[in-house]
């Protein structure tokens, strides 16, 4: 059996939708039982208070990274199947600079807001609904910023590619870098906390 399943023809669209929702779930049930729900958990991160956030997202990172080019040297995946988005160079570093900067001054990613409203977070609501006005302040300006979103177009292109080393060799490099900083942070954690 070779993956992706959906785009093999292993099961149909509205399979592939449930699946997509239980995943989603799933997804959203771990962040709320890691605590990831509070704007607090996740802001300390930037104030070097809880790394939590660091540590379950490169796991996850690495798993699936690990996951992903295993299942393709062992013949299980097909790259070429898999959707990747397309790489536009300026406005995605655009887009990180302003992702980063909601992160740091919100202490919610989209996923993590998702998490909040929820549950009832207040904070969670009300960021959420600033994020939809973004979304629709964006698709409003989008005539005007189309040139600027279409910028630096490099089509499908995967890091090991642009960076010319193969996907084992750059996936290697990722985890041994994931791993020095586990132990980095578990080294550091508690001379920063020392007081509290």
């Amino acid at each position: 059996m070779m993956a992706p399943l959906f785009k093999t023809g292993f099961f149909g669209r509205e399979v592939g939708i449930v699946i997509a929702m239980l995943l989603g779930f799933g997804f959203g049930f771990f962040l709320e039982k890691a605590g990831f729900g509070s704007a607090r958990k996740l802001s300390d991160v930037w104030y070097g208070r809880d790394f939590a956030v660091i540590q379950v997202m490169f796991s996850a990172v690495i798993t699936t990274l690990v996951g992903v080019f295993g299942a393709y040297y062992a013949g299980w995946l097909d790259l070429d199947l898999m959707y990747l988005n397309p790489t536009y160079i300026w406005p995605q570093i655009a887009g990180g600079i302003t992702f980063g900067l909601g992160f740091a001054i919100g202490g919610y990613c989209p996923g993590t807001v998702a998490v909040a409203t929820i549950t009832g977070k207040i904070d969670g609501l009300l960021f959420m609904l600033a994020f939809l006005f973004g979304v629709a302040l964006f698709a409003e300006f989008y005539p005007l910023l189309e040139g600027f979103y279409k910028s630096g177009y490099e089509g499908r292109l995967f890091l090991s590619d642009a960076l010319g080393l193969s996907h084992g060799l750059l996936a290697a490099i990722i985890v041994i870098f994931a791993l020095g900083v586990f132990v980095f942070l578990h080294w550091l954690h508690p001379r920063i906390n020392k007081g509290s």
